[in-house]
């Protein structure tokens, strides 16, 4: 998809604001920087009130552009990493909150890391929109903005141009997530591999993706080949091959990829394919036969049967029920 089908100009917006947490904005930050270089056609900007700013962390961030020299327009993404509230009345300067407000109007399109979701609250961008912020944030934001629709054991929110994230580490998922969104799945996958990241994690996913969850473990042969399986989704895969992958025999590897995981190597495999067939009928337009040939089952006909059985209903209704509207 390119920018000039997608109505996208490429051109990201960073909104530093003051307390900045550099997580919040170096993840996201360094998922558009990857992408670009691999073909994604980003352009970052960093505006601020201010020339410079402190972070939350003590760092001093410099030369940034200047809020009232900046617009952002149509196809422009705006990012707002999440600063350190203080819990002060004024969350956010009204200088900055009519800026983002100018820049929706104008066409673009807002994203916010963590409490970066307070300064779209404060614009009012959150009224009547599903949205989501870091969980120790979500009594707060309920209150202080009651027309939001505040959603809890989500990773990020898409509703229309406007697009929220939990904490921290989220913001990385939710950029992979636009990525995905403007150039397709292959580029965010590239970006995921380049940041060593096991592919991005579902925005509606409760707890961690199958591409994570079973990855707390120190046996290196059997991370070998979790990364071969990952990387490899849409290729067969024999238990020989896999051993040969691990160094071990056939059955070494389904004794240590069972102790390390609680799983076999094969129902490992169907877990990423499933996940990974989700997030493409959710988040793309591509046919079912498509996603099955991409995430590696043998045809449409296995994809419905095993998404069916795993999620309760066919790909069909997966597709309308969790795409983001807008």
């Amino acid at each position: 998809m390119s920018d000039v089908t997608s109505g996208r100009t490429g051109r990201v917006v960073v909104l530093v604001l003051p307390e900045v947490n550099l997580l919040d904005l170096g993840g996201p930050v360094q998922v558009f920087w990857a992408a670009a270089h691999l073909g994604g056609c980003y352009r970052l900007e960093y505006v601020a009130e201010t020339g410079g700013v402190r972070s939350a962390q003590g760092l001093e961030l410099a030369g940034l552009q200047a809020l009232a020299a900046t617009q952002a327009g149509p196809g422009d993404l705006v990012l707002v990493p999440g600063p350190r509230l203080t819990g002060s009345d004024r969350l956010v300067s009204s200088a900055a909150v009519r800026w983002l407000r100018e820049a929706y109007d104008a066409g673009a399109r807002v994203a916010s890391v963590c409490s970066g979701a307070a300064a779209l609250g404060e614009a009012g961008l959150l009224d009547g929109r599903a949205c989501t912020t870091h969980w120790s944030l979500t009594g707060a934001m309920r209150e202080r903005y009651p027309a939001a629709r505040v959603r809890e054991a989500a990773l990020y929110v898409h509703d229309g141009r406007i697009s929220t994230s939990a904490g921290i580490s989220s913001g990385i998922d939710l950029a992979l997530s636009l990525v995905e969104r403007d150039h397709g799945p292959e580029l965010a996958a590239a970006v995921a591999r380049e940041l060593v990241l096991y592919l991005r994690r579902d925005g509606d996913a409760a707890q961690i993706s199958p591409f994570l969850r079973y990855r707390d473990h120190v046996q290196p042969a059997v991370h070998r080949v979790q990364d071969h399986l990952a990387q490899n989704l849409d290729a067969p895969h024999s238990l020989d091959e896999l051993a040969a992958v691990a160094h071990l025999s056939p059955r070494g590897l389904t004794r240590a990829f069972t102790t390390a995981t609680g799983i076999t190597p094969l129902a490992y495999q169907r877990r990423l394919r499933l996940e990974r067939a989700r997030a493409l009928l959710t988040d793309t337009d591509l046919t079912v036969e498509t996603v099955a040939a991409r995430c590696g089952f043998r045809d449409a006909r296995q994809l419905r049967r095993l998404v069916t059985a795993s999620f309760g209903i066919p790909p069909s209704r997966l597709r309308t029920q969790l795409r983001p509207a807008g």
